[in-house]
């Protein structure tokens, strides 16, 4: 039955879904520049998580979320994330009830109305390939770590190719270790059978994000051990099949 349905989603997708979609990142987009000097406010976050929310709602997926409690009112926190697919952004942007600035490839920054809105947000752009802009960047996210806002990394850089969580990179934990802010894991998980790296269909499948109780990398002398543990704990987090 799902096979033969299917060619009527990707339909839905391309002729009623996306379009929307792309309606709604524009005015999103433009709400955010105009309010850009409010970028921390309640009321902004709230409509960037409508946004995000909607490409779930208009794609018919389901989403669930736990450990919301492990996270304190007015904390700041690194939060670390493993990356399975686009879908994963608009996942954490709308059920994590925190304000945040992402830490992004610089690539982003090019997509029409995407880049200028990110950067009226706050959100940092990183150029991967240049190591003293990378340390740049990592200098102008800690200064905005203040006063409950957080950040969003995903350490692996890019989206899995087999769904597998690769190889942790150290950005995030630096973050963590210079400002002394605690580390909270989040488990993304269904978002790679939804829309895997290449796909350019939506495939139907519940999403799920886990929040993890909060990481202090004091405890750990080797900073190599203290990423994978924080690897462990997003694995950990991820229901087995």
């Amino acid at each position: 039955m799902k096979k033969i349905l299917f060619p009527f989603y990707v339909l839905y997708q391309f002729l009623i879904a996306w379009p929307l979609l792309a309606l709604l990142t524009v005015f999103t987009a433009l709400f955010t520049i105009c309010f850009m000097h409010w970028r921390n406010a309640e009321f902004v976050h709230r409509e960037q998580q409508f946004w995000s929310r909607a490409f779930f709602r208009l794609m018919l997926l389901s989403v669930s979320v736990d450990g919301i409690e492990h996270i304190k009112p007015n904390q700041s926190y690194v939060f670390v994330a493993n990356h399975q697919s686009m879908f994963d952004v608009w996942l954490i942007y709308g059920w994590l009830p925190v304000v945040f600035k992402w830490l992004m490839k610089a690539e982003l920054r090019r997509v029409p109305f995407v880049g200028i809105g990110c950067k009226a947000a706050g959100h940092i752009f990183v150029e991967r390939r240049n190591a003293k802009a990378s340390v740049e960047s990592l200098q102008q996210i800690e200064k905005q770590l203040t006063g409950g806002v957080s950040t969003v990394i995903f350490p692996e850089g890019t989206r899995t190719l087999n769904g597998e969580i690769g190889r942790f990179k150290r950005g995030a934990f630096q973050i963590a270790l210079d400002l002394g802010l605690p580390i909270i894991p989040l488990s993304i998980s269904g978002c790679y059978e939804i829309m895997p790296k290449g796909a350019i269909a939506v495939r139907r499948h519940r999403a799920h994000l886990h929040i993890g109780e909060a990481i202090d990398l004091k405890q750990y002398a080797d900073p190599n051990e203290a990423i994978e543990a924080v690897r462990n704990a997003v694995i950990a987090g991820i229901p087995q099949r």
